[in-house]
C-alpha cells in the first residue's frame, strides 16, 4: 500500500478536536483546505504535549527575536475557532510520532504527525521519505497561537482532576490511591 503524505501550508482550519463524553473521547487533529479535509486520531497526552511544545517554541522565538518577529504573544481574536470537527470524520491513521520545528526562512512552524508502527523506529527528518502515513501541517505564528488555545482548551474540558492524586474523577465515583481506596464516613 502506497504512503500517503498529507500536506497543508496554511491550511484554512487545523485544530484539535473531540468526539464522545468526558471520560471516553477520542481527540482528533483535523486540517482543512480548499480541496481536503484530513483527520487524525491521536491520544489526548499528546495533544497536550504538542500544544505545550508549540507554545514553548513559539515563546522562544518571540524571546530570541526581541519581539520583532511576526508571532504574536497571544492568539489574535479573530483566529478562535470554538467551532466542532468538520463532518465526516474519517480517520486517516492514529498517530504513533510527531515532530516539530520551526522554518526560518518562511517563518512558520511545521508539525508532522505519522502514523504509527509496530517497530520502535523514529520518524525521518524528511517526511517525503517516510515509510509510513504522515500529514504536515505548516502555520504562522498567529495560527499555531490559536491552535494552541483550541487544544489547550480542549484537553482541559474534560473531567476534573481529584485533588488528592490529580487522576480523573469520573461521575460515578473515584477510588483515590492516595486514600487506599477508603473514604470516610461521617
Amino acid at each position: 500500500m502506497a504512503v500517503q503524505v498529507y500536506r497543508f501550508d496554511q491550511p484554512e482550519r487545523f485544530i484539535a478536536g473531540t468526539v464522545g463524553r468526558p471520560g471516553e473521547r477520542s481527540f482528533f487533529l483535523q486540517a482543512r483546505d480548499a480541496t481536503k479535509l484530513v483527520s487524525v486520531l491521536l491520544e489526548k497526552e499528546q495533544v497536550s504535549v504538542l500544544a505545550e511544545r508549540v507554545d514553548d517554541m513559539l515563546d522562544e522565538i518571540l524571546r530570541r527575536a526581541g519581539g520583532l518577529t511576526s508571532v504574536p504573544a497571544v492568539a489574535p481574536p479573530e483566529l478562535e475557532d470554538a467551532d466542532p470537527l468538520e463532518q465526516p470524520i474519517v480517520e486517516e491513521f492514529r498517530v504513533g510520532a510527531m515532530t516539530l520545528r520551526w522554518d526560518t526562512e518562511d517563518e512558520q512552524i511545521v508539525m508532522a504527525a505519522y502514523a504509527v508502527v509496530d517497530d520502535d523506529t523514529e520518524p525521518p527528518d524528511d517526511p517525503d521519505e517516510s515509510d509510513r502515513d504522515v500529514m504536515v501541517v505548516r502555520l504562522n505564528g498567529a495560527a499555531a497561537r490559536a491552535f494552541v488555545k483550541r487544544a489547550q482548551a480542549v484537553v482541559a474540558a474534560g473531567r476534573p482532576p481529584c485533588p488528592l492524586c490529580s487522576l480523573p474523577l469520573d461521575p460515578s465515583g473515584h477510588v483515590c490511591p492516595r486514600q487506599n481506596g477508603y473514604r470516610r464516613r461521617d
